[in-house]
């Protein structure tokens, strides 16, 4: 007999009705044959096997395109094949810039020229490969030959030209130069480009980056001063994939945008050179002292220009169609093969790629050899798991992408969730997803020990949040953008998840010809112990999806995620009136001066355009029905379930995620979607949640907001309807 089960999340079972042996999804009577598979699961899980894959993984450079990147994935699909997958690699054909031309040089006042070159370190022969290292550069930068007057931004974020404007400041016709860090690296391009900058500079200031961090490397982890990050500067948050096919997938012989009409290239010159390169430019700018905040680590007066550094910045690339490898790889289920469970890790990476991405690539084959031997000696999961290795992640998530686009239809169709890792580090748990599954990925990660204290992952996590002041509660982060999972939520509307671990691993390696085997063994993850961690959370993640009685989505958690989402949307609008009431207020009495300088004659601030009562009601009411509709499945008691309705149960609850995304998407940018989480139009990777509603409102388009009011209240009330389905379906 089936013991009685209340309906937290469709099967969710009640914590403390068999102890702490519940786990959200399944029957009582199948639980413990779950967890003694989980048990056999991390006993097979080698640290041996990381440790050597990475090896030859990460032996050569392998950007895409290049003969080892293809190398590494038919390896891998013969790895995939031998443990019993399904395997495959499907090929795309994306433009891919390689750089021909790189030229920097301050003319003046005292003329110096950029080496762009990192050097080669002791006890590191991965960093002495000479030709073969891929030069330093901005993919998707476009081509330009420009000469100006040099003009230090910052981080070369919005407020940083809030900031300039108030110093009476303006980048036009000049090249501007940028630290790293602040936002995703190809915001500052764009926004420089739209103050009307003619060319960009970014470089890592010590301070963020290098020696004020600890000691640099060889001695130790972080960035010497001629390293230089790599890095796509695609306007991604238009969208991600091949910037000549936006929407389809690039196929060999698909239609093509001409270049100069693919809008997510830059339209500006950029480049990233080292602090090394950077400090003589610094060193020659004049015009005011950089704000306290703006000062960074080099021995130098920071200053904003312009001038009278003048910069001289050339660079032009060989524009290529370039095949992109996709290893796919598939357990097909016994029980319902039509239902997928998805596990991706990109392959390529912009030189060795040790840690960005061979980290989490091999912690991805691990599970995905033990979960292939375990189904070999009879204990195949339910549903289908498919493994991938994307290639192109790095100029774009263009492998992922592209595959997405040429396979939307089905996924759709058949594909429940998809669980992405990156790179991987040591410290603390870490994952974001779709909220629908963070009462499940809570249950795994106080399931998993972590290797250095004991506890569990979730128990290291919260511990680590209360020291810093945070709360003890386990969530998920919202997604934004900046890895594979992107296609796949944004685009699709499939739930998905990004975990990995980090925290205690800091070093300056990303994206430079540093980021090798040597570098990871010494100050990442030595023995590969999160390496492991990293497999056993990612596979029994997976194994419970794929084997859950009926899927493990939760409703109440989610509800109250957004509200708080609408509250902080809600609390920004007031705030931004309230600032703006003050100072039209102080304007009108006459007693208000922006100058802090008491030297420059006084200038009256003009009055700020007043800030609307916008109408939330919409959002307010729509919530409050999803509330009650929430409350009505949390009521539900089931003795039991026939098949053919816990299969129908289960194809609605797959379709969750994408009854929050709108076929038009989001203003000015329709490739993505999803109604609840997107990449910030200034922020790149950052999230915007409910960014309709929220980038409106931080753009004082009112008109706009309300619009997009109305249009997430409709996603709220088809998230209704699509609940009120799934309880007639359990009834």
């Amino acid at each position: 007999m089936l013991k009685r089960i209340v309906f937290l999340s469709f099967f969710t079972l009640a914590f403390g009705t068999v102890l702490a042996q519940n786990i959200n999804g399944f029957r009582t009577e199948n639980v413990a044959d779950q967890l003694d598979l989980e048990a056999q699961f991390e006993a097979r899980l080698s640290a041996d096997n990381l440790d050597s894959w990475m090896q030859r993984l990460a032996a050569e450079p392998h950007w895409v395109g290049t003969e080892y990147g293809k190398e590494n994935a038919e390896w891998m699909m013969e790895q995939f094949k031998s443990w019993g997958y399904d395997t495959k690699i499907e090929t795309y054909h994306i433009l891919f810039p390689y750089p021909k031309i790189r030229e920097l040089k301050l003319l003046g006042p005292e003329p110096y020229q950029a080496t762009l070159k990192a050097v080669p370190v002791e006890g590191d022969p991965y960093t002495a490969q000479g030709d073969a290292l891929l030069p330093s550069y901005n993919a998707f930068s476009t081509d330009g030959d420009v000469e100006a007057e040099l003009v230090f931004v910052n981080y070369g974020i919005p407020s940083d030209y809030e900031e300039l404007e108030k110093l009476g400041i303006d980048v036009k016709g000049k090249i501007v130069i940028a630290k790293y860090y602040g936002s995703w690296r190809g915001i500052k391009p764009k926004l420089a480009a739209e103050k009307g900058a003619i060319g960009c500079i970014i470089y890592s200031d010590p301070e963020d980056d290098g020696y004020v961090r600890g000691d640099v490397y060889p001695v130790g982890a972080f960035k010497n001063k001629t390293g230089v990050q790599r890095g796509s500067v695609m306007d991604m948050p238009l969208y991600p994939g091949d910037v000549l096919t936006p929407g389809y997938a690039a196929t060999k012989d698909a239609k093509r945008l001409d270049r100069d009409k693919a809008p997510t290239i830059t339209k500006i010159p950029v480049l990233p050179i080292s602090y090394e390169d950077a400090q003589p430019l610094l060193a020659a700018l004049g015009g005011p002292v950089a704000p306290d905040s703006w000062k960074g680590g080099l021995p130098l007066t920071y200053h904003i220009g312009p001038g009278p550094a003048r910069v001289h910045l050339k660079l032009e690339f060989d524009w290529k169609i370039t095949p992109a490898h996709n290893v796919i790889a598939t357990l097909k289920g016994r029980t319902y093969p039509d239902q997928w469970v998805m596990r991706g890790n990109h392959h390529d990476a912009w030189v060795h790629g040790a840690n960005d991405p061979v980290s989490g690539m091999i912690a991805l084959m691990e599970e995905a050899r033990v979960i292939g031997e375990l189904a070999k000696q009879g204990k195949r999961p339910k549903r289908t798991i498919v493994y991938a290795a994307w290639d192109a992640e790095e100029p774009g998530l263009i492998g992922s992408t592209e595959w997405v686009e040429d396979h939307e239809d089905e996924l759709q169709e058949k594909l429940v969730a998809y669980v992405n890792t990156d790179g991987n580090g040591r410290g603390f748990f870490r994952a974001g997803g779709s909220h629908t599954l963070q009462s499940m990925v809570r249950e795994v990660a106080d399931a998993v020990k972590d290797p250095q204290t004991g506890v569990s992952i979730k128990e290291r996590r919260v511990a680590a949040q209360m020291v810093n002041g945070g709360d003890n509660s386990f969530t998920l982060s919202a997604l934004g953008s900046g890895s594979d999972y992107t296609p796949f939520i944004q685009h699709a509307g499939i739930a998905s998840l990004n975990i990995g671990f980090g925290g205690e691993n800091a070093g300056g390696e990303y994206h430079t010809i540093y980021d090798t085997y040597p570098h990871y063994k010494r100050f990442k993850d030595p023995e590969f112990a999160y390496g492991v961690t990293l497999a056993n959370a990612a596979g029994r993640i997976v194994l419970r999806i794929a084997n859950a009685d009926v899927l493990p989505f939760e409703f109440k958690q989610w509800q109250s995620t957004v509200e708080g989402y609408l509250k902080e949307v809600m609390d920004e609008t007031d705030k931004k009136r309230k600032a703006v009431e003050k100072h039209n207020k102080l304007v009108a009495q006459n007693a208000y001066q922006l100058a802090a300088d008491p030297r420059k004659p006084f200038v009256k601030p003009e009055l700020k355009e007043a800030v609307p009562y916008l109408d939330f009601s919409p959002l307010q009411n729509s919530l409050a029905q999803l509330g009650q509709r929430i409350e009505e499945l949390e009521g539900l008691e089931l003795e039991s379930l026939p098949a053919n309705k816990q299969e129908a149960l289960n194809k609605a609850l797959k379709e969750t995620e994408q009854v929050l995304t709108e076929s038009s998407g989001l203003p000015r940018r329709p490739w993505f979607r999803h109604q609840l989480y997107a990449p910030g139009f200034y922020t790149g990777y950052g999230v915007k949640t409910l960014p309709g509603v929220r980038e409106a409102i931080e753009q004082n388009n009112w008109k706009e907001a309300q619009q997009q009011i109305e249009k997430l209240s409709g996603t709220f009330l088809a998230m209704d309807a699509h609940l009120k389905k799934l309880i007639s379906l359990a009834e």
